[in-house]
């Protein structure tokens, strides 16, 4: 057929009359070049299209193919013909209406509408009562089509960063779900991708196969198409199956939640222990997931010299990954042993532990910053520190303790990231002392001060003395400062502006020694004897004001509790 027309009189006609005189619908497949790849005989109702992966299809491209084929019944396109249409990335799909006489009626055209316009919906329908007189051209019509999603791909792209949209499918209140959402979003801003939109369906129970409906999965495929975006990213981690069918159903890249934080990890990690712990914790996730990988799992010994069934690629891979995870553990646990060290250096030398944990992008690294004079990374954004930093700082009596840094928590931390990184979150669990530190500004903040102590609790770190730290109170309204106080308990400090702070350190000093100091009063009560004025003789038992030494000793025990 010529390259430059949908489809020709000609063609219509011998397909319709084919099409009437078998009673079943017949499609045809034309490439770009005007040749028939496919001839599909389908039944009265439906056609089904084959396997098309060996034709080309991206970002902002389509497939290379429209389908022309023939209805029965005088119905137009149907949910079937446009899904194809999304699901395939066809150029179009035009329907032929076979009259009962097998003569050509109406046809219908449909094709990916672009973004824009104040038609919201994804596809462009349209139908011409005779083909005689139709001359779309086909060529010109594609090229302008792949052109203006192309130009609104250039317009909303930031360069060097994917685009990705958003998936979040929840049986439960959206309002939660909307919160777990803009934490995604920002995990993606962190991960450098582009979000340019996002999904949120509600459903009685999840879909085994796609997680969403599959009528859902077209709507976001089609939002994809018109917005070139070539990462899906889901707010759930997917079973390996899920992950292959919706990959297979929309041929774009898919990420759910667990891959977005291991890759974030992956970019952060800067220690060796760092980049051995992400490694550990990608492997453990990536192995439940060999089996799904695409082909090539044939068997590559057997034959003489190699009789019997052989090793698949699949076996090799499980294997190999296997003996890096068996490696990786024993090199953590030498690190391990060598942090346990320095950890019991410190204790000899006196030197208590503090332990800052919190939610992630709490400004635990910018109080650690203001408290110690340091430079640690600190940014804006999820997971900006990584490995745990230890800084010495100098309370107001002259005395020094060791702040460290923790990793930041978050919402279903993926327990494969939590194992890998237990023992550098055993921190928490070994310290004297545990600052949380929460940002009070967030609408989230009960739920991230409950996610932080039940991951706590995980690591064993339940029964350490702990002091709260509401951050950034600079960012809230003063008239709310009261009721948070109130409410929470902790102490109101902007790591910012550094107001606060003083009170903090002051209560740190005084949990940190308390029982040390406790000690201090009660060693000297037995080995000295009461204090004596000028004016009182040895032994006398009378201290300025005081009128005997138990007296004097209460205040002092009273002063330092």
């Amino acid at each position: 057929m010529a390259a430059d027309r949908f489809v020709s009189p000609e063609l219509a006609r011998r397909i319709s009359e084919l099409s009437r005189g078998i009673n079943r619908q017949l499609g045809l497949l034309i490439d770009r070049r005007g040749d028939i790849t496919h001839v599909l005989v389908g039944d009265a109702h439906r056609l089904t299209i084959p396997d098309l992966t060996r034709h080309r299809a991206g970002t902002g491209r389509f497939r290379g193919l429209r389908l022309i084929h023939t209805h029965l019944r005088g119905e137009g396109l149907s949910r079937d013909d446009l899904t194809d249409l999304s699901l395939l990335r066809l150029d179009a799909v035009v329907v032929i209406e076979a009259r009962p006489d097998g003569l050509p009626g109406f046809v219908e055209l449909g094709s990916i509408k672009p973004e824009g316009g104040g038609d919201t919906r994804p596809w462009r329908i349209e139908r011409i009562h005779s083909l005689h007189g139709w001359d779309l051209d086909f060529l010109t019509f594609i090229a302008e089509l792949e052109g203006r999603i192309a130009r609104g791909d250039a317009t909303r792209m930031v360069d060097g960063a994917e685009g990705c949209i958003l998936v979040g499918v929840t049986t439960g209140p959206t309002g939660p779900a909307q919160a777990s959402l803009d934490e995604l979003e920002r995990l993606s801003h962190t991960a450098g991708l582009q979000v340019l939109d996002r999904v949120l369906q509600s459903r009685r129970k999840f879909d085994g196969r796609y997680v969403m409906g599959k009528g859902k999965l077209e709507d976001v495929l089609v939002r994809a198409m018109q917005l070139g975006a070539e990462v899906l990213v889901f707010d759930r981690e997917l079973a390996p199956s899920q992950l292959r069918n919706i990959a297979t159903a929309t041929d774009l890249k898919v990420v759910d939640r667990t891959q977005l934080i291991l890759d974030i990890f992956a970019q952060r990690a800067r220690s060796r222990a760092g980049r051995l712990q992400v490694e550990l914790a990608q492997l453990r996730y990536r192995k439940p997931r060999l089996k799904v990988m695409p082909t090539a799992m044939s068997r590559l010994s057997g034959g003489i010299g190699g009789r019997g069934p052989g090793e698949s690629k699949l076996e090799i891979n499980r294997r190999r990954a296997n003996e890096r995870e068996t490696r990786l553990e024993k090199e953590l646990d030498r690190l391990a042993a060598g942090r346990q060290l320095r950890r019991q250096r410190r204790v000899a030398n006196h030197l208590p532990q503090v332990a800052i944990v919190g939610y992630t992008n709490a400004g635990k690294s910018t109080l650690l910053n203001r408290m110690t004079r340091s430079g640690v990374d600190a940014e804006d954004k999820l997971f900006a520190t990584l490995d745990p930093t230890s800084r010495r700082l100098r309370v107001p009596t002259e005395r020094e303790i060791i702040l460290t840094d923790t990793v930041g928590f978050i919402r279903n931390l993926p327990s494969d990231l939590l194992h890998a990184f237990r023992s550098t979150l055993e921190e928490a669990a070994q310290a004297d002392l545990v600052l949380h530190v929460a940002d009070a500004s967030s609408p989230e903040l009960d739920m991230h001060l409950a996610e932080v102590e039940r991951t706590l609790e995980g690591l064993g770190a339940g029964e350490v003395p702990r002091i709260l730290a509401l951050n950034k109170v600079d960012a809230v309204d003063a008239v709310l400062w009261d009721g948070l106080r109130d409410r929470y308990g902790g102490r109101l400090v902007s790591a910012h502006t550094g107001a606060g702070l003083d009170a903090l350190l002051t209560e740190l000093e005084r949990t940190l020694f308390r029982e040390a100091r406790k000690a201090e009063v009660e060693a000297r009560r037995t080995a000295l004897q009461p204090p004596t004025t000028p004016e009182s003789p040895p032994g006398a038992g009378v201290t300025g004001s005081f009128a005997n030494a138990e007296q004097y000793w209460a205040a002092v025990e009273a002063a330092y509790t």
